[in-house]
């Protein structure tokens, strides 16, 4: 499993956001990354700084979401939506989606989902719970 640093993140983020801005070559999950950060053009300033970003940390507590984690989760749901891992996460996807009539959104709805998951996780010192996260991602279908 990779697991990179908080500073390799951000390099990766700000990396990814320059080679597109000079139109160069860029990875297939550099490219996903992109698309990802072109539905968010609050963070395009950040992304363009990394000498100012780099080290800033966004405190929820303040009300603040960090750009770099929320970017991350978006990868993760894309990455999930590929495998359909866990399974039926894809469906319930393209239902939200059709649902909502908004990919992003759906996608914004999934990070909930997941968000919850992990913090539940760690809460509890306990493995992900993926049919959880599918559960809370069928009240999402419904409400």
């Amino acid at each position: 499993m990779f697991n990179p640093t908080r500073d390799q993140v951000r390099d990766f983020f700000f990396a990814a956001w320059q080679k597109f801005n000079a139109r160069q070559a860029l990875s297939d999950l550099e490219q996903i990354a992109v698309e990802h950060i072109a539905r968010h053009p609050e963070y395009h300033a950040i992304l363009a700084q990394p000498e100012r970003y780099q080290q800033r940390e966004w405190l929820p507590e303040m009300g603040e979401t960090n750009p770099f984690l929320h970017l991350s989760m978006h990868l993760s749901i894309s990455e999930q939506l590929s495998i359909d891992q866990p399974v039926g996460v894809k469906a319930r996807y393209l239902a939200l989606a059709a649902r909502l009539g908004d990919e992003h959104a759906a996608q914004h709805a999934v990070m909930d989902c997941l968000a919850e998951m992990i913090w539940r996780a760690q809460r509890d010192h306990q493995p992900p719970d993926a049919l959880a996260y599918l559960e809370c991602l069928d009240q999402k279908c419904l409400s």
